[in-house]
């Protein structure tokens, strides 16, 4: 094997057991309670994130000591090198902690700008997603795809808000109303890679939203793509590298889903 795909399988390891052990600590810590700090007013950070973003960037800094990474909580560690790790230690933290148990673990790695593979593991109910570019997406172990809906009115969709909607005009309220009225149904988890993961898995047709972080979107965008469907920006433009703003389907309902959002944002 080259030296581009033995890194890519060692990494592809490190993530999974990574993010496996990152679980853990949200687990424990989850179950015991926790102290929650404030970053902004409804942007919350605990012990626990801090704790699982330690145990992401010391595995994967043990492993790969030369490559860059950006965490959520810790900002970028540079190096001079084409491969970036873009971790979440805890996506869903404001679910986290409210103790409703749906959050997940993320983990991105990227090599000269393209997504080439991304971990999401699903603490608590125990479902590790995971994709590396050209290989396809599983769920512990076992392949997944996109589900096959082909029509927008028949398509249950996944969206969320912005934490700060209660000043920002762009607060997404305007396309989730519309779309609630054009599809099957709109949910609202509050986890990003899990909504990703959900629309790899076939469980969900749809999700859409902006203003995110990149560490919010680059694994669970890896799996869908894998899986078989199609991740833009909100324009139909090719995902960046380090978006902030997503669309991503099945593939089928993608069209529909742009304009509908667009005719939305328009006020039509």
């Amino acid at each position: 094997m080259d030296a581009f795909t033995v890194t890519l399988h060692h990494a592809y390891q490190v993530a999974v057991e990574a993010a496996v052990e990152a679980g853990r600590v949200l687990r424990w810590h989850f179950r015991r309670g926790l102290e929650i700090l404030y970053k902004g007013e409804i942007d919350l950070v605990t012990e626990a994130d801090l704790a699982a973003e330690q145990v992401l960037i010391s595995r994967i800094r043990e492993a790969f000591p030369d490559h860059h990474l950006l965490s959520e909580e810790s900002g970028e560690i540079l190096q001079d090198s084409p491969w970036l790790w873009v971790v979440d230690p805890l996506d869903g933290t404001t679910n986290f902690a409210h103790g409703f148990p749906v959050f997940s673990v993320s983990i991105a790695l990227l090599h000269e700008g393209q997504r080439v593979l991304g971990v999401v593991y699903d603490v608590m109910r125990d479902e590790l997603f995971a994709a590396r570019r050209g290989e396809g997406a599983f769920l512990n172990g076992r392949p997944i795809r996109v589900s096959r809906t082909l029509r927008l009115e028949a398509a249950l969709l996944v969206t969320g808000f912005p934490y700060d909607r209660q000043e920002s005009p762009f607060d997404n309220t305007r396309e989730f109303v519309a779309l609630l009225k054009r599809c099957h149904g709109v949910l609202r988890v509050g986890s990003a890679a899990l909504d990703l993961a959900a629309v790899a898995a076939g469980r969900l047709d749809g999700y859409w939203e902006f203003r995110l972080s990149p560490w919010d979107l680059a694994a669970g965008a890896l799996l869908v793509e894998e899986a078989g469907g199609r991740v833009t920006t909100p324009t139909g433009d090719p995902l960046p590298p380090l978006a902030t703003d997503i669309v991503a389907t099945n593939g089928r309902i993608h069209e529909e889903l742009l304009e509908a959002l667009a005719a939305a944002r328009a006020g039509a």
